[in-house]
């Protein structure tokens, strides 16, 4: 090998472990059926990855590299037609009719995968699968190769067969989400807000149990912290839609 070509691939393993050292990869597998459309957006002040959205086909994967203290969520969209200059709608998760999510992120009923990748004041991971929004597609989120302490974020069950159907949303005749009590009652007591924007004054309702007796490794409610919260320090994670079922 000559000295130039050993040189660049010097730096290019440098590179890629410079990469992994200051951040983190995150792994989109589409486990579904059927094609999807997820969305991705950055806290405040936290960049944008894949500019927002993307399509993944059934059986595909994508990897995305994050910054360091990467703060953000992601969601799967369903059902989504777009023309060339990315405008269009989804049944479910839509983002303002974009193929490129801005702002808050999508529609609900939408499950959401949370996560702040270290702070200033932790080199902690922390991650969740949220149901404060409502559910659409099952999901999860782990530590490639685990780690200690590492635990899995997840939805793992289709609520939507099981949704009440006060609860639900419909496309023609197929339930696509299933609403949170919040989205469906749309007042301070179920969306923990106002005098009820503390643990002890905001429970769980009736609809948040039902959401926790079936995805107990998920929030139900806005202070669902202590069974749902994930605290790890991994280089790689990988978020499932339609993870295998145990």
């Amino acid at each position: 090998m000559s000295s130039s070509s050993h040189l660049f691939s010097l730096f290019i393993y440098f590179s890629i472990s410079l990469c992994i050292t200051n951040g983190a990869q995150l792994i989109l597998v589409n486990n579904c059926k059927e094609e999807l459309w997820p969305g991705i957006l950055g806290g405040a002040g936290h960049v944008t990855p894949e500019d927002g959205g993307f399509h993944l086909g059934s059986g595909e994967e994508v990897v995305i590299d994050v910054p360091e203290k990467w703060s953000g969520r992601v969601w799967g969209r369903q059902g989504c037609c777009f023309d060339g200059n990315g405008k269009g709608t989804c049944d479910t998760g839509d983002c303002s009719g974009q193929l490129h999510c801005r702002g808050t992120g999508g529609v609900p009923p939408a499950t959401v995968v949370e996560m702040t990748l270290g702070t200033s004041a932790s080199p902690l991971h922390f991650y969740d699968v949220s149901l404060v929004d409502g559910f659409n597609l099952p999901v999860s989120m782990a530590p490639v190769g685990g780690g200690i302490g590492c635990g899995v974020a997840a939805c793992e069950v289709d609520l939507n067969v099981c949704c009440p159907s006060a609860l639900e949303v419909k496309r023609g005749n197929r339930v696509v989400g299933c609403k949170s009590a919040c989205l469906a009652m749309r007042s301070a007591k179920y969306c923990c807000t106002g005098s009820y924007s503390n643990p002890k004054t905001c429970k769980p309702t009736l609809f948040a149990h039902l959401f926790k007796a079936i995805c107990p490794k998920a929030y139900s409610y806005a202070f669902d912290d202590s069974s749902s919260l994930n605290k790890c320090r991994a280089s790689r994670y990988v978020i499932t839609f339609c993870p295998p079922t145990k």
